[in-house]
Formats: structure tokens, C-alpha cells, sequence
């Protein structure tokens, strides 16, 4: 049976008030419990971070989105380490590269792959803008290549990205529909076609 997590993203707690005040960690887990969110979506990089935070998340019993930002193949090591050690739903990992060319992704998705088999939890590959899959269309030319590619979808900067127009076109449903045949996990932005992530409460946002 599945059961779907939903997850509450610590760096879109922050303020970012003129008045420079920012609510503790422990305030904010607490928040996001009490709202009856399942986890937290949070940086997985730092051990000593991530301990803070695994404490944090032990009394409400929530579960964690650990996120990575590799550049190459041994930089994903550590961040393996860190989540076996303390723990984590699955691994969000965001390819911090921009090749132009798929052959030369293939030895980093078959690298970061072979490591992510080492381990017990999930490793998905988001779809992000400034990052490997920032275009539609390269992402869907990767999944030609590795047909079984787990991702964490993020539509909205594909959406973006091909300024997609409304109502959205059944040509761009079908390219959707590909990325979401092997999506494992979402991101819940809102997009426009000018603007990845929107106010859905301002009327000229509703559609």
C-alpha cells in the first residue's frame, strides 16, 4: 500500500524580514509539526547540521528529505555517509553540472547510480533549473538513455523554462507525463509561465 509524505521545505521558513529576525531550527520543526506536515526538506550535507536536525525530528516522529548538490561522482561519498549514519526518507540529489552534450552525463549518472545501490534509501535526481535537467527536453533525452532513471519532479521550472502557454497544450501534457512516469517524489511549487514559483492566492493566479 502506498502512502503519500507530505513535506514542508526548511529554507522556505525563513523570514527574510528587514527586521534580520529568524525563528530557531527547533521553532520551526515545531511549526511544521504542528501544521501536521509528515517531515521536513532540508540540506543533507553538513554531520553536524544534519545531527541537530534528526533530533529535532525524533520526538514528533517526522521523517526527512535529506538534499545534495553534487558536482561529481565522489562528492555524492560523504553525503551517503551522513544519511546512512543518521537516517532519511530518500535523498534528493540536485546534479550541480550544465553539460551540453548526454555522453557526457552518462559517466555521472552511472557513477552517482552505482553508489546510490550501496545504500537503503531511495536517491532521486531533481529536475531544476541551472542544473543538469534544467530544459525538458535534455531531461527526456537522459531518460532514453537510463529509461529507469528515479527522479523528484519540480514541473514548475520546465513550465518555465518552455513558457508554457494556457490551457497547456496536449503535446506538452504528453512530455509532462513522461517525467512523471518516473517521478518517486514532488516538489509542490506553483508556477506561471514567466515566474517558478507564484502567490496562488492573488485572483490573477487561481487557473
Amino acid at each position: 500500500m502506498q502512502r503519500l509524505l507530505v513535506l514542508q521545505s526548511l529554507w522556505a521558513m525563513e523570514r527574510r524580514h528587514t527586521d534580520g529576525f529568524e525563528r530557531t531550527l527547533e521553532t520551526n520543526v515545531e511549526m511544521i509539526a504542528g501544521a501536521g506536515f509528515d517531515g521536513i526538506s532540508a540540506p543533507w550535507t553538513d554531520r553536524e547540521a544534519v545531527r541537530r536536525m534528526v533530533d529535532c525530528l525524533r520526538g514528533p516522529g517526522m521523517v526527512a528529505e535529506g538534499v545534495c548538490f553534487p558536482k561529481t561522482v565522489d562528492e555524492l561519498k560523504p553525503v551517503l555517509e551522513i544519511a546512512a549514519e543518521f537516517g532519511v526518507h530518500h535523498l534528493n540529489l540536485q546534479p550541480d553540472v550544465r553539460p551540453r552534450r548526454i555522453e557526457d552525463c552518462v559517466p555521472l549518472i552511472e557513477g552517482w547510480r552505482r553508489l546510490a545501490e550501496e545504500v537503503d534509501f531511495p536517491v532521486l535526481i531533481e529536475t531544476h533549473r541551472d542544473r543538469m535537467t534544467t530544459d525538458l527536453y535534455f531531461t527526456l533525452d537522459l531518460l532514453d538513455r537510463f529509461p529507469d532513471l528515479p527522479l523528484l519532479a519540480d514541473l514548475s521550472h520546465f513550465l518555465v523554462g518552455r513558457e508554457f502557454a494556457w490551457p497547456v497544450s496536449d503535446e506538452n501534457h504528453t512530455l509532462i507525463r513522461r517525467i512523471l512516469d518516473n517521478a518517486w517524489a514532488f516538489h509542490g511549487r506553483v508556477a506561471s509561465r514567466e515566474q517558478v514559483q507564484i502567490e496562488i492566492s492573488f485572483p490573477h493566479h487561481r487557473m
